[in-house]
């Protein structure tokens, strides 16, 4: 505990906006919020008052972070398997556990558990050869999606390939691989569930999540005309993966909609893009209920503030032109009812650097109004 609060000290390994976010919920609450930066620059370093600088890889670093903390939770999946065990053989309440994060971690291990407990996947195998993948390939067809077991983001370690010679740089990559067969999506989903420690749980609403170039642009609370028993069994699959996972905190499940329905296609465990509207958008935000989870909290409503939530991110724009200060002016403007959240990245272009979020009862308005929002924050002018 904090001896100036009485209220818990949570660390959080990692600080970019995930942490920033949650380090905004854990001020709401009382509770203080110790972060673990590689960089005094990091986002979340920016705001915070208790910031540790080191390297998650560092086992050292690690212990010395977690010293008076109540609890230890993460806003990445890159810390070593070893150094969480380490830290929990020593006494450190680590959640989300080895045991969980081990499936966010390692794509090959997810597939392989989640094929265990009987949840919809697509058809796939390890691959590490060309004959593999022509074996593959020949149960399937092509293309196949090919996909690093470790690491990757935002549409980074997925090749789509239509033979083996279009995988061949990848092969001898020695990356390890997982092969998977091309889904017949309609559209995403993600469902974000919270479970604590003694076991209760609350699901977020389903969303649409819409994706350009690998990199989730806009997300739609609720998902629009997603049929109400579709969107349940969603919800009951999110939450008994988290229990079957033994996950506690926050879990997001992206889905991708199909003719014979739902298939899952990847698993965090934390905070998530797909869940940065409930801020505004739902009566308990997702860092807020991270938090709740991870101190064994009873867990927030999840209700929506509003009939419909658009939000968009904003991403960086080519070099140049009015600064983003001046972007914000004229921005707010146009439109005060625009709530936006900038994460304290420099800018690059391509590079999430912030989200806005807009609330209210006519969805194709309020895509017009996110879109044009952070059209404008990324170009300084209007789409």
């Amino acid at each position: 505990m904090d001896s100036r609060t009485g209220l818990p000290v949570v660390g959080m390994v990692g600080a970019g906006q995930l942490a920033r976010m949650t380090h905004q919920a854990a001020i709401a609450l009382g509770q203080s919020l110790r972060v673990l930066a590689a960089h005094p620059d990091d986002g979340a370093a920016l705001v915070a008052a208790d910031v540790q600088i080191g390297e998650h890889t560092d086992l050292a670093a690690l212990r010395t972070f977690a010293k008076g903390c109540d609890v230890v939770t993460f806003d990445h999946e890159h810390v070593p398997e070893a150094h969480i065990r380490a830290l929990a053989a020593e006494g450190v309440k680590v959640f989300p556990s080895a045991d969980a994060l081990v499936f966010a971690q390692d794509k090959r291990r997810m597939r392989e558990r989640l094929t265990a407990v009987g949840a919809p996947v697509p058809r796939w195998q390890p691959v590490a050869t060309a004959d593999d993948l022509v074996a593959f390939g020949g149960r399937t067809g092509w293309p196949i999606v090919l996909k690093a077991a470790r690491g990757g983001y935002d549409g980074r370690g997925v090749w789509v390939v239509d033979s083996p010679a279009a995988a061949a740089e990848v092969l001898a990559s020695g990356t390890e691989l997982i092969a998977e067969a091309l889904v017949p999506l309609r559209r995403e989903l993600a469902v974000q569930v919270a479970r604590s420690p003694f076991g209760q749980v609350a699901a977020y609403p389903v969303v649409e999540t819409v994706q350009r170039d690998g990199i989730n642009v806009e997300v739609l609370a609720p998902a629009p005309l997603l049929p109400e028993d579709l969107a349940v069994e969603a919800q009951k699959l999110a939450i008994d993966l988290a229990t079957a996972l033994g996950v506690v905190g926050l879990l997001a499940v992206e889905l991708f909609e199909t003719p014979a329905g739902l298939v899952v296609n990847e698993l965090a465990m934390r905070p998530h893009n797909s869940g940065h509207w409930t801020i505004e958008g739902a009566r308990t935000s997702q860092f807020e209920q991270h938090l709740r989870a991870v101190l064994d909290y009873p867990l927030g409503d999840t209700a929506l503030t509003a009939p419909v939530v658009v939000s968009a991110n904003v991403l960086g724009g080519p070099p140049g032109g009015m600064s983003v200060d001046e972007r914000m002016h004229h921005l707010f403007a146009e439109d005060p009812g625009a709530r936006v959240h900038l994460y304290g990245k420099q800018t690059r272009p391509g590079r999430k650097i912030g989200h806005v979020t807009v609330l209210g009862d006519d969805l194709e308005s309020l895509r017009a109004r996110a879109a044009r929002a952070a059209w404008w924050l990324r170009e300084g002018t209007h789409s």
